[in-house]
């Protein structure tokens, strides 16, 4: 719990009494035997408590160290440390427990919570009538699902994993729908290249992108889709002739008739992987060109950015899409095609019910981009940084997945992979100079060290 250049002089520790609150106890005692000055405040009843509390309780009593049932008055502690209610919460927190956590959130100090914040389910999110809000949260074993929504970063601040020895077979015999993937996963995903492989056997990309005014994210898409891919395709309006041949030399290029949108989609070869999306504008002939584009398409594509635009409001489309298509939708795109949601829990469950009901694959983006599969497993990204929050990012992405899909990667594989290469590739550019000064092309141009990362992992 120590902070870099904080002085922890005073501590307050506010414990429950269930097992939480016996964590709690076992800090306040290992922070006292640091030499720190700690008070101790028990929220509840302590005769009515857990039997690792009371073990707690009692190791504190033979240390002579003091339990007060109430914040003591004028205290201004550097840390206060909640320890109150842990993952069981089930119901709203009113009277004693939510002044409590009210007087707890207006003391001085930093503020860190034991596995997760007093007041937000575990379950759900939700915040349950009142919460302490922490700057840092240590939780146990594994990221609750409450840390993957943006509204309750106000609760949970940083967070932290610390493995407390739980037993593998434990966490295997456990069901669960929602996973979270970090650096071992991914290295275990990379498909091994034979030496004597041709670039026509790592696959043929096909983007349709581009229009007047948005050739810069066919371009991103284009360089990004070079993960690995022998060929990359770009068919796009005529206006983007030049920049795409001065940009990407290494893309092949399909000028439409029309000079500033795509007006016809004409599939003249056999592609391994398509992606339609980045900077595709939404003029009507582009719309009529898409529609029966995937009357046409048999095998999995990806769709971002306008192609899900002009996928909203036509459900048919999206019932015949191939089977583990891959939606790539910011929560702005998610709710314009499935309707709108009011919480970030809200919208993971309508993800799921929608991956399930049309046997799509969704990744919808944000801090910890979440890949719903036709399952509705849910599968959390740990890589990444605010820092990509930035245009083209997403364009990046899609050229990223069609790149795996198109050297033979089964789709689930192709969208975990690609979103957390993109976002060690976004990690590493953030290394280099900082969070408020990356691109999308600064992504790109550590793609390569992203890779190098993961392939020195599996060594």
């Amino acid at each position: 719990l120590h902070r870099q250049n904080v002085d922890l002089t005073e501590v307050v520790i506010v414990c429950g009494s269930g097992n939480n609150g016996g964590d709690g106890l076992a800090i306040a005692r290992l922070l006292f035997l640091e030499g720190h000055a700690v008070t101790v405040v028990y929220a509840g009843n302590k005769e009515h408590c857990s039997e690792s509390n009371r073990v707690q309780q009692d190791i504190l009593n033979a240390y002579g160290i003091s339990i007060y049932m109430d914040i003591p008055e004028k205290i201004r502690p550097a840390l206060v440390i909640d320890a109150i209610f842990g993952v069981g919460l089930s119901r709203d927190v009113t009277g004693e427990y939510a002044d409590m956590l009210c007087r707890m959130n207006e003391l001085s100090g930093e503020k860190a919570a034991v596995d997760i914040a007093s007041g937000i389910s575990a379950d759900t999110g939700a915040i349950l009538g009142t919460a302490f809000r922490a700057d840092l949260t240590i939780t146990f074993q594994y990221p609750k699902l409450a840390f993957m929504f943006a509204e309750n970063e106000q609760f949970t601040g940083e967070w932290k994993i610390v493995d407390i020895g739980i037993h593998p077979d434990i966490i295997e015999q456990t069901e669960t729908k929602y996973y979270y993937i970090e650096l071992d996963e991914a290295a275990r995903m990379i498909m091994k290249r034979s030496r004597f492989v041709s670039k026509h056997n790592v696959g043929h990309t096909l983007l349709i992108a581009g229009s007047k005014g948005m050739m810069g994210a066919a371009v991103l898409a284009a360089k990004a889709a070079h993960t690995g891919a022998g060929l990359v395709s770009v068919l796009s309006a005529a206006c983007g002739e030049k920049i795409l041949q001065t940009s990407v030399p290494e893309a092949l290029f399909i000028a439409d008739e029309q000079d500033s949108h795509i007006s016809d989609i004409v599939l003249n070869r056999s592609y391994s992987a398509i992606a339609v999306g980045p900077g595709l504008g939404r003029h009507e002939e582009t719309a009529r060109a898409f529609y029966k584009l995937l009357g046409q398409i048999k095998r999995p594509i990806v769709l971002d950015a306008d192609a899900l635009n002009l996928l909203a409001g036509h459900t048919e489309l999206i019932e015949n899409l191939p089977k583990n298509t891959i939606l790539t939708p910011h929560h702005l795109e998610f709710d314009r095609l499935f309707g709108k949601n009011d919480t970030s829990y809200e919208r993971l469950n309508k993800a799921r019910e929608m991956a399930i009901r049309y046997h799509i694959i969704i990744v919808l983006k944000g801090a910890n981009t979440a890949i719903i599969t036709p399952k509705g497993d849910v599968l959390f990204n740990s890589s990444g940084n605010a820092g990509m929050a930035t245009a083209g990012s997403g364009d990046t992405l899609t050229g990223m997945i069609t790149g795996l899909l198109a050297q033979g990667y089964h789709p689930i594989p192709a969208a975990i992979l690609g979103v957390f290469l993109h976002g060690m590739a976004g990690d590493l550019a953030a290394e280099k100079d900082s969070q408020e000064y990356i691109t999308a092309r600064d992504i790109i141009s550590q793609i390569g060290q992203a890779y190098k990362k993961l392939h020195n992992y599996r060594v």
